[in-house]
């Protein structure tokens, strides 16, 4: 995932990272408040350095972390943490995610036939990094401590954004003929 770093306490955060060849904690925000369940990632590269100080890194998710204290003492926000408990077991829910997931790639122009499988991760990380969900969504689904349920929610947000391509398509199809529908003979 790239990151353009602009504020201060993140500039320091990254610095310190890249001198220490350590991790830091990605953790969601809203209205409601900072989630206790974050995704740890690792700096893989600085694309640009800026004389003061900004930058654009790329950085890759590396495992589910749960804060359990908040502690002071930098200029950005620093906590403990211990992994978050999870049970990997799947049943019959790999292949209607894999279906849904190949239909929504070849919609986008992606690699439908990437395998997925493959990777070491868990398939709905792996999916939730290819897939554009929305914050939110994808925070509320890292909130699901069991593959299953990641995957089943998954399998909602695949199939709503096929409806909304689909709907897409249909409205551009339209815009093409001005609007107008074609009557039946």
């Amino acid at each position: 995932m790239p990151l353009h770093i602009f504020e201060e306490r993140y500039k320091r955060l990254i610095a310190d990272c890249l001198e220490q060849e350590d991790e830091f904690l990605l953790v969601f925000t809203d209205e409601e408040g900072t989630r206790e369940l974050g995704c740890a990632a690792r700096v893989e590269e600085v694309l640009d350095q800026f004389d003061d100080g900004r930058m654009n890194v790329v950085v890759a998710g590396t495992n589910v972390l749960q804060v359990t204290e908040i502690t002071r003492g930098r200029q950005y926000t620093t906590g403990l943490v211990e992994p978050a408990p999870e049970d990997l077991s799947v049943a019959e829910e790999t292949g209607p995610v894999l279906d849904l997931y190949r239909q929504i790639a070849a919609a986008g122009g992606g690699d439908a036939e990437e395998d997925l499988l493959a990777a070491a991760e868990p398939l709905s990380y792996v999916i939730m990094a290819r897939v554009d969900f929305p914050a939110a969504e994808k925070q509320r689904v890292l909130e699901l401590r069991d593959e299953s349920g990641r995957l089943m929610a998954i399998v909602d947000l695949l199939a709503r954004g096929l409806q909304a391509l689909a709907q897409i398509e249909e409205i551009r199809e339209r815009a093409q003929t001005n609007g107008k529908v074609p009557h039946g003979d």
